[in-house]
């Protein structure tokens, strides 16, 4: 079906639906990324190590999201292809995720097993969530999808870090489960909350089993498959070898463009919790609110973004964001010498610091809602997992190097640098993509081109 004639409007409800995959990732890593760096800082007093730590969970996905996402390409069940892994993965994932603040209050090594665990099988969901889009959705309307399903992720996203981070600092006893908030002495973080990973677990349960409940997988993949679907499905290395043999490059060039983006993206994550605690004198409960700031303009913005593209095209559209990335990220490095210099009370210094974080999700999300798109219209249905593996590979190849990098540069230069560097690295993304050519509505796969 070429879906020329229709719209997107029948599409939003089952977009909504699938969404809720992205809703337990986008509720999970704020937080994780969050307060996981400051439960590590209480047995680490190096960044750099922290940072290298925090990059080796991303190893994780870096291996397991390419190999399941063409699993679930090659798998056939009753229930569909990607959902018998979202069904196992995502239920063990909360089990994880809620013990993670009783490890940090055990010990570093319990702490690094249960991190462990919790990204094997986090990242196993991962691929096989993002995937069920592109399977039910045509590809004209992959970029209004991706807003919505982004805007799915940034409203949990906004629940973890507005609504249940907030509730790191409350102190209440729970049967079975005892108090919330319990003393770590001397560690760089006095105390620990255990409240909202309880909550988000028991909230990626729900989201789980209403994502089974309602999303038949069967079904509307096969409705959605046009002639591309009829093609022999090619194994990873040879998907990977017509990347980067291809004579047209712009599939290559978006997966080094994203890279870089995502360095920079990974290597203020990290650490803006803790550069709230300690440089801007929050409290833990208040410092979730740097990244809920992104998580808010995420989901105001998702969906507009998805449309803008619609109209002017995708790379235009990350090109102009890239370009204002770099300049918001400037602007976060100078922000505290010159709210200090212009004499700036405490709340008016880290409520501009809010602002630049907004104005940067805004941007942000523009450059992920479309960039993901453009990679899919390169894919046929038979290998549209391999494709969101590659996507993953290379994002998660920069989770990996990117907060050891920013962690020693911590170390050596003060926790500023941290933005000097994503501003540098984002500037080098917008170059790259002006080498693209390919991946606007319309576009052929790869795999069917055969003029360039």
């Amino acid at each position: 079906m070429t879906g020329t004639e229709k719209s997107m409007k029948p599409y939003y409800r089952i977009t909504f639906i699938i969404g809720l995959g992205f809703f337990t990732m986008g509720l999970m890593d704020p937080l994780y990324d969050t307060y996981v760096p400051m439960f590590l800082s209480n047995f680490l007093r190096r960044d750099g190590l922290i940072g290298l730590i925090m990059g080796l969970d991303n190893l994780f996905a870096l291996m397991l999201i390419p190999i399941v996402s063409a699993l679930s390409d090659k798998t056939r069940t009753p229930i569909g292809r990607r959902m018998p892994y979202i069904i196992v993965t995502l239920p063990i994932t909360a089990l994880f995720f809620g013990m993670l603040p009783g490890a940090a209050l055990r010990s570093l090594g319990f702490l690094i097993v249960v991190i462990f665990f919790l990204n094997l099988f986090k990242q196993a969901a991962r691929g096989p969530v993002v995937a069920l889009m592109p399977d039910i959705i045509p590809g004209e309307y992959r970029s209004e999808a991706n807003g919505v399903i982004n805007t799915m992720g940034g409203i949990a996203a906004i629940t973890g870090t507005v609504v249940l981070a907030r509730l790191y600092d409350v102190n209440i006893t729970l049967p079975l489960f005892g108090d919330t908030l319990i003393p770590f002495p001397g560690g760089r973080n006095p105390y620990i909350g255990t409240l909202p990973f309880l909550i988000s677990a028991v909230l990626v349960v729900l989201a789980t089993v209403m994502l089974f409940a309602f999303v038949r997988e069967k079904s509307a993949a096969r409705s959605s498959v046009d002639g591309s679907g009829e093609e022999e499905h090619p194994p990873v290395l040879k998907s990977l070898k017509m990347i980067l043999g291809a004579k047209e490059k712009s599939a290559l060039y978006i997966l080094l463009a994203l890279l870089l983006w995502f360095v920079a993206y990974q290597g203020v994550l990290p650490w803006i919790g803790l550069y709230g605690v300690e440089f801007l004198g929050l409290k833990p409960g208040t410092a979730a609110l740097s990244a809920g700031m992104v998580g808010i303009a995420y989901a105001l913005f998702a969906i507009p973004s998805g449309v803008v593209a619609h109209g002017v095209g995708r790379r235009r559209t990350i090109r102009l964001s890239l370009a204002v990335l770099t300049g918001l990220t400037l602007l976060l490095y100078l922000h505290y010498p010159v709210t200090g210099a212009l004499g700036l009370s405490h709340k008016l210094t880290f409520i501009l610091f809010w602002v630049l974080l907004f104005l940067f999700g805004i941007f942000w999300v523009s450059v992920v809602t479309n960039s993901f798109p453009m990679l899919w219209q390169m894919a046929t249905f038979r290998n549209m997992g391999i494709y969101t593996g590659l996507y993953y590979f290379f994002s998660q190849a920069a989770g990996i190097i990117a907060p050891g990098i920013t962690g020693a540069l911590r170390d050596l230069f003060g926790a500023r640098i941290i933005f000097l560097a994503a501003s540098l690295c984002m500037f080098a993304a917008f170059v790259i993509m002006g080498l693209v050519r390919r991946g606007e509505a319309g576009d052929q796969p790869v795999g069917n081109t055969s003029s360039d």
